[in-house]
C-alpha cells in the first residue's frame, strides 16, 4: 500500500511539477503577505495564504464548539475543510462570507493551538498542493519552500527589522479598532 500511495504522490507532483510556484516565508509581520499578493497579481498567478488555511480551519472548529486544542477535532476539520476563494478576494466557508470574522484575535489564537499538531498541517498541505494550478501560484507562509513546496524554482525569505514589525503590527491593531500604544525608542 506504501508503493501505491508514493506512487500517487510522485504522479501528482509530476503533474504539477510544470507550474511554477514562488514561496515566500518569513516571520509575523514582516509583510511576506503584502508581497505575495501584489507578486501574484502582476504576474497573473493564483495566490496562497497558508494563515488563511489554518484560520478556517479554526473557524470550523469554534462553529463546532470544539478546541484547536483538540487534536482529533482538528484534524477532522481540517480534513473535510472545504473553503472557496472566488475572484472578488472575498473566503467563502460553507456559503458564508468570513472574511472578516476570521482575523479575530480569538480565531488567531485558536488557529496557532491547532497548528502545533503534525496530522493538521498534513491535511492542510493537501489543500495546498491544490492551489498549484496554472498559470502559477505564489505561496505566502511558514515553511512553504522547506516543506510545503521545497520544488519550488524561487523561494524568498523575507524579513524585516524589530521595529519595522512592531510598527506593521500596530497598524494592524489599529486598523482592527484596537487601542494600541508603540514605543519610538527600540534601544
Amino acid at each position: 500500500m506504501s508503493s501505491s500511495r508514493a506512487h500517487s504522490h510522485g504522479h501528482r507532483d509530476a503533474a504539477h511539477h510544470g507550474i511554477p510556484v514562488i514561496t515566500i516565508d518569513g516571520p509575523t509581520a514582516s509583510g511576506k503577505g503584502t508581497v505575495a499578493a501584489r507578486v501574484a497579481q502582476r504576474l497573473g498567478f493564483h495566490y496562497l495564504d497558508s494563515g488563511v488555511l489554518y484560520r478556517l480551519v479554526a473557524m470550523k472548529l469554534v462553529q463546532e464548539g470544539e478546541d484547536g486544542a483538540n487534536e482529533d477535532a482538528a484534524v477532522r476539520a481540517a480534513q473535510t475543510l472545504e473553503p472557496e476563494f472566488p475572484s472578488d478576494g472575498r473566503i467563502m466557508l460553507s456559503g458564508e462570507d468570513v472574511s472578516a470574522a476570521i482575523r479575530a484575535d480569538g480565531i488567531g489564537l485558536q488557529a496557532s493551538r491547532l497548528a502545533v499538531h503534525p496530522a493538521v498541517r498534513e491535511a492542510l498541505n493537501v489543500l495546498q498542493h491544490r492551489a498549484r494550478k496554472e498559470p502559477g501560484l505564489v505561496a505566502d507562509g511558514r515553511d512553504m519552500g522547506t516543506v510545503v513546496f521545497p520544488d519550488a524554482p524561487l523561494k524568498v525569505f523575507l524579513t524585516a527589522s524589530v521595529q519595522a514589525r512592531a510598527e506593521r503590527r500596530h497598524k494592524q491593531l489599529l486598523e482592527k479598532g484596537f487601542s494600541a500604544t508603540l514605543e519610538k525608542d527600540f534601544a
